[in-house]
Formats: C-alpha cells, structure tokens, sequence
C-alpha cells in the first residue's frame, strides 16, 4: 500500500497552529518588498482549493476547522450559511459521526490511511479519502488534512455491472430450465384437462384435477416472469404522460386483485411534463407497486398514489446546469410495514413472504427504474409503507444521487 505524505497546505500553516505554539512576532521590520506577492499568492491557492473538484477539510492541532472548501460542503450537506471555519469538526459534521471518528483517530495515528472509503450511513454516500498530516517548516504535526471524493455515482455503476453479470449468468441457466419444466407442465395440464372429461360425475376427482391444473398453471407463469425477469429490458422510449401510465397501472391492479374495503386516493398533480419513458413497462412498474401495496393491507386499508413535479440538485461540478427536473411517484400504504429483518431484501429477485408469490414483483420494479436511469426509495415502519420513484424527465443517464447500499433507499421511522 501507498505509505501516506505529508501534505503542504497552499497558504501560511502558521493558522493551524494552536495560539499558545505560533511564532512569536520579532522586533518590526521594515515591510519587505515583496510581501504584496505573497498575498496575492495565498489568495491564489485559497482559490484554487475552493474550486477543487475534490473535497478538502483541514484542521489545526486542537480540531479547529481552519479551511473548507465548497465540494466538502456540498459531500456533507453543509449550508452555506452555516459557518464552519473557526468551529471544532466534531460540531461542523455533527451529523457525520462515522466521519468523526475518522478524523478524531488521525491524531492518535503516525500512518494515516491512504485511498479508504467510508460510507456515510446519514446520508448513503460513499466517501474515498486520503489523509494526511499537515507539518510546519520543522516538521511539527500542526493539524490533519482531508481529501475526499464522491464515489456513490462509481459505486451505483459497480453494482449495476455487477448486477448485470449475475442477471446474465442467471438468464443462461433460467432459459435451460424454463425449457426443460414448461413441456412437461403443458403436458400436465392438457392432460389432467383430458382427465376431467371422463370423470365428470366424480365431484371429488374434478376438484383435485382442478388444483392440479391451477398449481400447472402458477408453475407456467413463475417460469415466465423469471425468463422476463433476466431477460435485458429493451425500452420504447417515447414521450409518456406520467398520467396516462398511473391510470392504466390502476386498472390492472384493480382487475388483478379487487380492492373490496381498501380505499384509493389518487392526487395526480396537473401539467406533469411527459418524461422520456416506455409506457408499458412504466406500467408494469406501478401496478406491481400498486399490488403489492393492496396485498399488504390484506383487503383492508388505505393506499395512496400521489404523483407531482420535483427538481433534483446535482453535482455542481458535473454540467453546466444545477438541477434536473423529474417526476416524483408516491405509493403509500398504512398496512403494518415491512419487518425490520426482511427490509434489505425485499428487492431480491425471487424473494417473498407471500405463499403463492414469485418473489419478481419487486425486484422487476426496481429493473424498470434502473432501466429508466431514476431511482426508487423506501420508507418503511409501524404506520405503513411508501415507494417514493424519481423519474428524470429528459432521461439522462448519469443524473441520479445517492442511496443506501445496492440501489435502492430505505429508510425506517419507528
């Protein structure tokens, strides 16, 4: 591994030492000449730190913030209001206290970590950082500097890619099977068809022919849905009225599984801009979500599918424009929410907690989002449950910010 340098930083160190070891000023000299230089050097590099792409956060000896620049601020969702220099890092990132005690250890240690990462469980990102210590002209440890860089966007494509190759592997051996079973389950289910012909005064013998054509039937659509499930999404894309796909999606989840006492509101705000979408498997993506969410309330309860415009803030340093407008979907239950053990699974393929489910519902919504380049988040406790899915309305690709480990968001509140 790297051995860590010591980093000089680009203007006077004499601020980050503690007041009681900076230099005592000496007898006055007359100012020397080129003093106007030097400042207007210092004011050079300040400058240049506080465009850097990368993060930087240096403090003194006693954890006194003494330079921040705007990418810092911005990775730790600092305002820019709140003033941060002058102030002890542990009150400045307060709301980072994985990040903290990384930078309360930099002191304790003589070799600081080089090329880490770190995931801020506040907020989901993923931080690579370097640290190093920041020495005076006799090589006194006068402070800590750290440099880090946003790597959430890398580590959503590393999963994707990851996913990718798992669903290709998966794909190869789904399409084996699916031919090897589904022969012999139409074979099954003509012939126990046939069957029911010739015992049509046994009412006993028509049930059970009847329960085995239905299981026949259920084991047809599982491999179905997993051969649609690995098989890579080609989009039609076209300009889609968001309300359009929201309205069909709540037909067929309605003709799928009747509502009976389940109450639905729908507030779907006017003059959504068309996003650049597949109708079809937009359609796909809400009426699973909208299933799911009457399967939770077990035909009692109320879900709610709001949809309304929203505006996306993005890296600053990643275009000329600073926001991407999108369109927000809400489906919200007030079933009895997803228990805690089971919540960071529950967009697994072929995981499910439903006798008769297929465990793809899920986890093809998820597919459709990623597929449209939005993301999907979750919010989930005692009072019920809501999928939150953010569509870019131009369909970029690398539009998106941050979220909890894989590629989707959960958070809980109870």
């Amino acid at each position: 591994m790297e051995t860590p340098q010591a980093a000089a930083l680009p203007f006077d160190t004499d601020v980050l030492m503690p007041l009681t070891t900076r230099r005592r000023p000496g007898p006055r000299r007359a100012p020397a000449p080129r003093r106007p230089a030097r400042r207007e050097s210092d004011r050079f590099f300040r400058h240049l730190v506080a465009g850097m792409r990368n993060g930087v956060l240096a403090i003194t000896r006693d954890g006194i913030v003494a330079e921040i620049n705007a990418e810092a601020r911005r990775i730790f969702q600092l305002k820019r209001s709140q003033r941060s220099i002058g102030r002890h890092f542990s009150e400045v990132l307060g709301k980072h206290p994985d990040m903290v005690r990384v930078l309360h250890s930099a002191f304790e240690l003589s070799h600081l970590p080089n090329r880490a990462e770190l995931r801020l469980k506040t907020t989901g990102k993923v931080v690579g950082y370097t640290l190093s210590h920041v020495r005076d002209e006799r090589g006194r440890s006068s402070g800590v500097a750290l440099f880090f860089k946003d790597l959430t966007k890398v580590e959503q494509l590393e999963e994707r890619e990851r996913l990718r190759d798992r669903l290709v592997a998966l794909g190869e051996m789904a399409a084996a099977i699916a031919h090897e079973v589904k022969n012999p389950l139409a074979g099954i289910e003509v012939m126990a068809g046939l069957l029911k012909r010739q015992v049509a005064d046994s009412p006993d013998a028509l049930s059970i022919l009847g329960d085995i054509i239905n299981e026949a039937k259920m084991a047809n659509q599982i491999v179905h849905e997993a051969l649609e499930f690995v098989r890579p999404i080609r989009l039609q894309v076209e300009h889609t009225a968001i309300a359009d796909v929201l309205q069909n999606a709540v037909n067929l989840a309605e003709s799928k599984i009747p509502p009976r006492q389940i109450h639905l509101k729908v507030n779907i705000d006017r003059g959504l801009p068309p996003i650049q979408g597949d109708h079809h498997q937009l359609c796909q993506l809400f009426t699973n979500l909208l299933i799911n969410a009457f399967e939770a309330l077990e035909g009692k309860g109320t879900v709610e599918l709001t949809a309304r415009e929203g505006v996306l803030e993005e890296d600053p340093h990643g275009g000329a424009e600073g926001h991407t407008r999108t369109v927000v979907v809400d489906v919200a239950d007030n079933g009895p929410g997803v228990p805690r053990e089971l919540r960071d699974r529950i967009f697994n393929a072929f995981f499910t907690t439903k006798p008769q489910g297929s465990g793809l519902g899920l986890a093809i919504v998820r597919k459709v989002v990623d597929a449209h380049d939005g993301r999907i988040d979750i919010q989930t406790g005692n009072s019920g449950t809501r999928f939150q899915v953010t569509l870019p309305v131009s369909g970029a690709n690398d539009w998106f910010t941050p979220r909890p480990p894989g590629l989707s968001r959960m958070s809980t509140d109870d």
